[in-house]
């Protein structure tokens, strides 16, 4: 359990939290006092994940929401204020990424839309449907998850755009989201292990001499940037991208040999 409660009283909402990192952040917001609404496409997961936290005797509940569909959107959105009385926080962890095909022009139309529109627009989708509950909490923030992908080249092109796309995203509705009083903040991850990785340890453990600080990142390492970035502690932050990759992109030299054909957080 974390040591400080710098959510008591907190509504939250996290997509794309079924497992990983958004699974990690729910349960990191539940242990510092929110209540969480966990969401995600596949409805099975995310109510299990949910159920396991409950039995921690933290305060969540899971409801399906694929961030491709603005219905469900809007209704997970509209779910998390009834059921909590507001909305004081919008986590963005759904993502797609679907692996590069060998030759660039042979990626089909396809993958490319379902990257983009999972990853970029549907964050575009939550923080629409949030914003004016953000705003009517009075310490509204949001805080979105992006990839060190967004910021080098390490393949996975579509998924690659899309978090790049957050970064400008981020920037721009925090400059118009400030003067509400919402702060927008962006958290990119390097290499996190994640079930992304599973089945390709190997290919984790080739990567862990790549960062400064000698091992991988777990999905707890950027949960805890997502608390700070949340939280009052960063009450004068907003439009920022913290970078929590363990010194990958300080150092980077060429890991796309390691991480292609498929890479992601």
């Amino acid at each position: 359990m974390a040591d400080t409660q710098r959510f008591e009283g907190y509504g939250v909402l996290v997509t794309g939290a079924a497992r990983g990192i958004g699974a990690a952040t729910a349960r990191r917001l539940a242990e510092e006092g929110a209540r969480v609404l966990l969401t995600d496409a596949d409805p099975h997961e995310v109510r299990t994940t949910a159920t396991a936290l409950r039995e921690q005797g933290l305060d969540v509940e899971a409801l399906a929401c694929d961030v491709a569909d603005r219905a469900m959107v809007e209704a997970a959105v509209a779910h998390a204020v009834d059921a909590f009385g507001a909305l004081d926080v919008l986590v963005n962890s759904a993502a797609s990424c679907t692996p590069d095909t060998p030759l660039f022009e042979d990626g089909p139309d396809e993958a490319w839309a379902r990257d983009l529109d999972i990853t970029l627009t549907g964050t575009y989708r939550c923080c629409r449907a949030a914003l004016p509950h953000l705003v009517a909490s009075g310490r509204g923030a949001v805080v979105s998850i992006g990839s060190v992908n967004g910021l080098q080249d390490f393949g996975n092109q579509a998924y690659s755009a899309a978090k790049a796309g957050l970064v400008s995203l981020t920037r721009t509705l925090a400059g118009h989201a400030a003067p509400r009083g919402v702060r927008v903040n962006l958290v990119v991850p390097g290499t996190v292990r994640t079930s992304a990785w599973e089945g390709r340890e190997a290919d984790l453990a080739a990567l862990t001499p790549l960062h400064p600080l000698g091992r991988v990142g777990e999905p707890e390492d950027i949960a805890a940037a997502v608390a700070f970035l949340a939280s009052r502690d960063a009450a004068w932050i907003t439009g920022t991208a913290l970078t929590v990759d363990g010194g990958l992109t300080a150092v980077h030299t060429g890991s796309n040999a390691v991480t292609r054909p498929h890479r992601g957080t």
